[in-house]
């Protein structure tokens, strides 16, 4: 059902042409993503976010594998190319995309129409231009739900997250973003805690922090409307940069605010910890220097993601070709990467090796062979997508210290051993 709001107020007709005719503004653009063409016209669009687009849909297909049928509210549509992708590729029974700009609906209107419109009950898309909690906000109150909501935002506007769960059917997925990096590495503390209620302060890894802002945002505007959320995968991109997360949402709060709490670094030894609300007054370090202690919060501090459904976006990346060709492709790599992410036994945050190598007095070791070692010596491990040069591992920075200059010294004896023999 549509809502009567959208069907009387939805301006002007919208083309039926399935290939109309293509009038070029200055700066619009023809492009193809995964076979598609599209214009972008003046809306703002980068081509970097294609994965960010590549995870939406595969989770939009799974869940019209799962539940048979999909509807999707595509927000602040843009071009309409995300709107396109969830109508061809995830084959959504509807979409109606949103997007405050009404100077840029021939554009979407012309990209949506390579997908028959249809009418009634069987439409498949409609175009509408007004500000997306406005949008939101009526489809709830005229009972019309959906299944999946992309809130593709830009900043750290949180005022989106209420009026889309409000709009979103239980158990289904909202796709959130942030674009706020000054906020998530600490800069704009009293900003981070009016968006999202966490007073966040600069910490080595502030671009997980970022994701895990988000969350926490997600978290606490859930639970005033009686609702729980939980993180099926979480999505950084230094483009921008992008923080995405794929949320699912169901009736009922979290369970003793477990995994919302505060987050500990200490710029002394350079450990972290994570400590519950009721814990505040006993936060500090094992090294006792109480007064290098660093603390942002409250916030996520659970898993980003869930193994078992990285996995199956992993298979169905395979089955429709955008992964397991041979050559690893791109996405390939960032699922995979996400996956060792989700070990369960693997804390928030990671460690650079650059800060390992300056606290050592070492040249900064190869991840690889510093991964090996440490799970040599027992401990969890795996590489960050977050940051190429970290790793994420329940290995005390002290013990990574050690295993680093242990590595210096096996390696500065490899160059004396090997002087010798030529000497010889």
């Amino acid at each position: 059902m549509l809502s009567p709001f959208l069907l009387l107020h939805s301006p002007i007709s919208i083309p039926q042409n399935p290939k109309p005719a293509i009038n070029f503004s200055p700066k619009s653009e023809l492009r193809v993503e995964r076979g598609l063409e599209f214009e972008t016209g003046e809306s703002f669009f980068r081509h970097e976010s294609a994965a960010g687009r590549d995870l939406g849909v595969l989770a939009a297909s799974l869940y019209r594998k799962s539940k048979g049928k999909l509807r999707v509210l595509d927000a602040l549509c843009g071009c309409g190319i995300r709107s396109l992708r969830y109508l061809v590729e995830a084959e959504a029974d509807f979409v109606l995309a949103n997007d405050g700009n009404d100077e840029d609906r021939r554009v979407i209107c012309g990209n949506l129409s390579r997908v028959p419109r249809g009418s009634g009950d069987e439409r498949r898309w409609m175009v509408t231009h007004f500000e997306a909690n406005r949008v939101m906000t009526e489809c709830y109150l005229q009972r019309d739900f959906f299944d999946l909501i992309d809130v593709d935002s830009f900043g750290s506007d949180s005022s989106f997250l209420r009026s889309a769960m409000n709009a979103l059917r239980l158990d289904g997925l909202l796709y959130v973003t942030s674009t706020d990096g000054f906020s998530s590495g600490g800069h704009r503390p009293y900003h981070s805690l009016a968006a999202y209620g966490a007073y966040v302060r600069p910490m080595p890894y502030s671009n997980e922090i970022g994701l895990r802002m988000l969350i926490g945002g997600a978290v606490r505007e859930a639970s005033v409307l009686g609702y729980r959320v939980t993180p099926l995968f979480s999505y950084y991109s230094y483009h921008g940069p992008v923080f995405r997360v794929m949320l699912r949402m169901n009736r009922g709060k979290l369970q003793d605010n477990r995994h919302y709490g505060f987050i500990s670094y200490c710029a002394h030894c350079g450990n972290s910890k994570a400590f519950s609300c009721d814990q505040l007054g006993q936060i500090g370090c094992p090294c006792s220097d109480s007064k290098s202690i660093i603390v942002s919060g409250p916030l996520w501090t659970g898993p980003l993601h869930e193994a078992s459904y990285l996995t199956e976006l992993l298979n169905l990346a395979e089955e429709w070709g955008w992964a397991g060709t041979g050559t690893e492709t791109a996405l390939e790599k960032l699922l995979k990467q996400m996956l060792d992410e989700s070990d369960p036994c693997l804390p928030f945050g990671f460690i650079k090796l650059d800060e390992v190598a300056s606290r050592a007095k070492v040249n900064s070791p190869p991840l690889r062979l510093i991964m090996d070692t440490i799970r040599k010596e027992g401990y969890a491990v795996s590489r960050s997508h977050i940051s190429y040069n970290a790793l994420k591992t329940n290995c005390p920075m002290t013990e990574c210290i050690r295993i680093a200059k242990e590595l210096q010294q096996c390696d500065s004896a490899a160059i004396v051993d090997s002087a010798a023999i030529v000497n010889l």
